[in-house]
């Protein structure tokens, strides 16, 4: 698990580091002093936990979370247990009080492990399903992210996106996430209509608006509602042999 510490105090973030060596499946990729660089720390490295402290200048943690379009797992750290309940009201996964007890970190390292076991279970049973029947433009699909959820037909979306373990679907004007690998995706989707276009993109074709060469004998395409996305020498290969005559 790839983790963020956000804490205005120095000697917090080190106390936290320092605790936090005893478990090697968390790996520490960056620190934020307060919530506007912790908001380009997060949407940079997309980290798949940040420990988050609620007070700090100028913006609080729960106003961070309210600003980021990507939002990880989120292990609170305070000194003010009052924050608690409103934590848990924002989905937090745990809440530490400072200063942190290494039997109560150890505890919520568990239940972090046992989470990421959960999600991992989940990611398998979908690669293992059948996926000879592909999802063409004019089936409809259930997509649910946290308490919204949308009926989409499929011509309705213009891109998927990999984040880590989820795929980000652009439809209108939203953009959810769903627990699912791009691989698998790949598998269910009608390959007429849907093209992988590079490691994190899969594109509708009948979303490309224009195209053009692109660095290294790679394209880059336009789509209708304006995003731009570039395709890998190799996979304009297979797109252009897909689209010629």
């Amino acid at each position: 698990m790839k983790a963020i510490i956000i804490d205005d105090e120095r000697l917090a973030r080190k106390e936290l580091t320092n605790l936090l060596a005893d478990y090697p499946e968390i790996e520490i990729i960056g620190e934020s002093h307060n919530a506007d660089h912790a908001k380009k720390n997060i949407e940079a490295l997309k980290p798949d936990l940040i420990f988050l402290d609620i007070q700090m200048p100028a913006k609080t943690g729960f106003d961070l979370l309210e600003e980021l379009s990507f939002v990880p797992q989120v292990v609170f750290t305070t000194a003010y247990d009052e924050y608690a309940l409103k934590a848990f009201e924002v989905n937090a996964f745990d809440y530490l009080l400072k200063p942190i007890d290494k039997d109560r970190l150890k505890d919520c390292v568990h239940k972090l492990n046992e989470s990421a076991k959960d999600d991992q279970e989940i990611i398998d049973q979908e690669e293992e399903e059948d996926s000879t029947k592909k999802l063409g433009p004019n089936d409809q699909v259930f997509v649910k992210d946290g308490e919204k959820c949308w009926f989409v037909r499929l011509k309705d979306v213009s891109a998927f996106e990999s984040e880590g373990n989820y795929v980000r679907v652009y439809f209108e004007k939203n953009k959810p996430l769903i627990l699912k690998s791009l691989n698998n995706l790949e598998q269910r989707l009608d390959g007429k209509s849907f093209f992988r276009a590079n490691r994190k993109f899969i594109i509708n074709l009948n979303w490309i608006e224009s195209m053009e060469s692109w660095f290294n004998g790679g394209l880059r395409v336009t789509l209708t509602d304006g995003k731009q996305i570039e395709i890998s020498r190799r996979q304009a290969a297979k797109l252009k042999d897909k689209m010629s005559l």
